[in-house]
């Protein structure tokens, strides 16, 4: 599967994702979506697309530990976010709601380019531009719970049947 780069910059906070003011719709997450980037991107709640990648610079994610920021990514269809750094309390947010956060070399993606994901491999292919962007494969543990949909799924999964 593959989907459009949607190029954002360095520092992109939690309230850049999900601005404050919104915030009253925390409990509809649904409508809460419809403001993500609002600000950094007028238009990406309207024309992301299943599939498609949020692509940043260094210190995605930075700013308070609001799990709504990945959250309006996931429900918007994202694929997956992918940064040449995080911050870490944002990073965990998207590996526990089965969001993949990729720390790669973001330089060689532009906005617009069509990118496809190999977790397996290690590898984001950047279809426009014919290149391979490698990162190191997530360990076995976290790619289960990127597979399950989330930690909690996985631990659905993992919970003792009767004895």
């Amino acid at each position: 599967m593959s989907g459009r780069a949607w190029k954002l910059g360095d520092d992109i906070s939690t309230d850049h994702i999900t601005p404050g003011r919104y915030f009253h719709l925390r409990s509809r997450i649904d409508e809460l979506s419809e403001y993500a980037l609002v600000d950094v991107r007028p238009e990406f709640a309207r024309e992301v697309q299943a599939g498609d990648f949020v692509v940043a610079g260094a210190n995605m994610g930075i700013g308070s530990s609001r799990e709504h920021a990945p959250l309006v990514l996931k429900v918007k269809g994202v694929r997956a976010v992918l940064a040449k750094s995080f911050a870490r309390i944002f990073f965990r947010n998207c590996i526990n709601l089965g969001l993949p956060a990729i720390a790669c070399d973001t330089d060689a993606i532009e906005d617009g380019d069509e990118l496809a994901l190999d977790l397996e491999r290690g590898v984001v292919v950047n279809r426009t531009r014919s290149i391979e962007i490698e990162f190191p494969p997530f360990p076995d543990m976290v790619r289960e719970i990127l597979d399950a949909g989330g930690l909690i799924e996985y631990l659905k999964l993992k919970k003792p049947g009767p004895a």
